[in-house]
């Protein structure tokens, strides 16, 4: 197994108190290092390149929020109440090479046929065509499904996100597109407001909506239900995974309780998937998670799942 992480993601600064932490990546990788049954081939992320990039995002927007970066101290690119996407003065590199790490572990699964997961930051899935916000400024998961679809000619992608919060970047970018089939599970109504199971774009996008308190053997029947049936018959080529892990029960932003060993046990029913119809490609994206036991033990399960 691939996993793909560079030093600058850990530069990046949020400023005091802020739950998007350089320590939730330094806790993922320690305890990826931790693991003995299996060998783990780390890889620096490269720097994205700017036309791979404008796949997803116009040149102009990405170049806007790149002149916004200060020398010194951060500045915040949102309005109030969400004020709370940050700039600093390292932020350039950690945001290239996140979505780098997508484009690479691209070209690892198409020619190596090796399961990746890409362990960066800043998150990207509520990352919008010409919006950054919550925590994201690049889409990192859409940037590696365009860049698959028109390298690879793969003409159908499955983006399956697990994170708490719904997805909304992912799907406005994806929302008019049948190439594409994006499937969240999300607790609801919380932070962005989007994902009602009304929103279906042209039959390729698939909300479950979780309410407060679903716990584990509830999450897995809704999560096969709602989103791996559906996937099913749409027959992905690869899946690209959006894995955020805050709907453990210890995370502080969302109010979903699952256990550590849930994500091994959800993590194993896309590789089913894959397995069946993708030829067993699979990429994940580290998006959300800010607890830093739940993160450390609940990544373990992750790779575990993803290594069968």
């Amino acid at each position: 197994m691939i996993v793909y992480t560079h030093s600058d993601c850990l530069l990046k600064d949020n400023g005091f108190n802020h739950p998007e932490r350089k320590e939730r990546l330094d806790s993922i990788i320690e305890s990826i290092k931790q693991i003995t049954n299996f060998k783990i081939n780390f890889k620096d992320a490269p720097l994205a390149d700017m036309k791979i990039i404008s796949l997803v995002h116009p040149k102009k927007h990405i170049e806007k929020i790149f002149s916004n970066i200060p020398k010194t101290g951060l500045i915040g690119i949102e309005k109030e109440p969400y004020a709370d996407t940050m700039l600093c003065s390292k932020s350039k590199n950690a945001i290239l090479r996140s979505c780098g790490a997508g484009i690479a572990a691209a070209d690892d699964v198409m020619i190596k046929n090796e399961r990746i997961f890409c362990a960066i930051r800043p998150p990207g899935h509520h990352a919008e065509t010409t919006k950054a916000m919550g925590f994201c400024f690049i889409n990192n998961v859409a940037v590696a499904a365009r860049y698959l679809q028109k390298k690879y000619k793969i003409k159908k992608v499955a983006i399956v996100d697990f994170d708490v919060h719904h997805g909304n970047g992912t799907q406005e970018i994806f929302y008019n597109d049948e190439t594409v089939a994006y499937a969240s599970s999300h607790e609801f109504p919380l932070f962005p407001g989007t994902g009602s199971e009304q929103e279906k774009g042209v039959g390729n996008i698939f909300n479950a909506t979780l309410k407060t308190g679903t716990k584990g053997n509830e999450f897995l029947e809704i999560f096969h239900q709602k989103l791996l049936r559906p996937l099913d018959k749409f027959k992905p080529e690869i899946i690209l995974i959006s894995a955020g892990f805050d709907a453990h029960f210890r995370d502080p932003l969302a109010n979903i309780n699952l256990e550590s060993e849930d994500y091994y046990k959800i993590t194993k029913q896309i590789v089913d998937l894959a397995n069946t119809h993708s030829k067993g490609r699979i990429i994940s994206f580290l998006e959300g998670g800010y607890d830093l036991l739940a993160l450390s033990e609940s990544i373990k399960q992750h790779l575990f799942a993803l290594k069968n």
